[in-house]
């Protein structure tokens, strides 16, 4: 029988999400707080739990009230196991028991899924978002890092260990540009994710190059992908040519994507979306220029928005 309540939570590099779901999949309460990008994985795993009570007390519920607790996290899972191998933007996560270290944090025995957090963002995309009416879907989140979730006959396709779509992490240029927290110099993530395009201009910054995204993060003491694209704006040079390595590899990221599975509905979410046409529209001119023909492929916008990992990892259960 189905319990009054359910927990999904969204784990990334950036932030960490939790939501409480009530039985008919609406979202009752949420709350959100940054992701300790330093914490060892017992005290980062142990703080998700504490936060999961807290948000259990303000509807006065019991975990004998919740069907359980699905987790997204942006890591290589061993799905049956819910064991993570590694997390390329949480870097201390890894080799971890993380199903079985989370149950622990409880008093009662619940019922817990894990699973990659582009996984859970397919799920919520393709059963409440911009997927429904594809049979095949790729969920593409373009924000702190780049990955891909990947749905065959409108179910979620792991591959044989649990981190199928992995994408970000294919190698374009082996053992060139900037070391990625997968291991790897050259991954596409390495060369367009949104914390790795930041690397990119810092090392040119630090090389004496000139650039106005100095001044504009001048006030918030750390550049981020809005000061490059204010920058932008004002046609500053190496702002035009972050985004167009950003463009070129996109493409070529989800070109790639396209030729192998050959799946034609894209759905992207994440932060990266905030830069709009200064990067998609030519990420869309690049894709066309390599895919030269007629049939058609779809880019969409998620409609499940910010709450998409919370309302995937929610879905885990079902």
């Amino acid at each position: 029988m189905k319990r009054a309540y359910s927990i999904g939570i969204d784990i990334g590099g950036t932030k960490t999400a939790i939501g409480l779901f009530g039985a008919n999949g609406v979202l009752l309460e949420r709350m959100q707080y940054p992701s300790d990008k330093e914490a060892e994985p017992e005290v980062f795993f142990r703080n998700v739990a504490e936060q999961c009570k807290n948000l259990l007390a303000v509807k006065k519920a019991e975990l004998d009230d919740i069907d359980g607790i699905g987790i997204g996290v942006p890591s290589f899972v061993l799905f049956e196991k819910g064991f993570i191998v590694k997390t390329s933007n949480l870097t201390k996560i890894k080799n971890f028991p993380a199903r079985d270290y989370f149950a622990d944090c409880f008093d009662k025995p619940v019922r817990i899924v894990i699973d990659n957090d582009a996984h859970t963002g397919a799920l919520a995309e393709l059963r409440h978002g911009a997927g429904k009416g594809f049979d095949h879907m790729l969920f593409c989140p373009v924000s702190t890092g780049i990955s891909s979730g990947i749905i065959i006959n409108k179910r979620l396709f792991r591959g044989s260990y649990g981190w199928a779509g992995e994408s970000g992490h294919m190698l374009t240029s082996p053992d060139t540009g900037i070391l990625c927290g997968c291991g790897n110099k050259g991954c596409l993530m390495s060369w367009c994710s949104g914390s790795m395009i930041v690397k990119h201009v810092e090392q040119r910054i630090a090389a004496g190059e000139k650039t106005l995204i100095s001044s504009l993060a001048a006030k918030d003491a750390a550049i981020s992908t809005v000061h490059i694209c204010e920058a932008w704006e004002q046609n500053d040079v190496i702002a035009k040519q972050a985004v167009e390595q950003m463009a070129q590899y996109m493409a070529i990221w989800l070109y790639n994507l396209y030729v192998t599975l050959n799946i034609n509905c894209f759905v992207f979410s994440g932060g990266l979306l905030c830069m709009g046409d200064k990067l998609f529209k030519r990420v869309r001119e690049l894709f066309d220029m390599y895919n030269d023909n007629e049939y058609p492929v779809y880019f969409k916008t998620a409609l499940c928005a910010r709450d998409a990992g919370i309302i995937g990892a929610r879905e885990l259960l079902y």
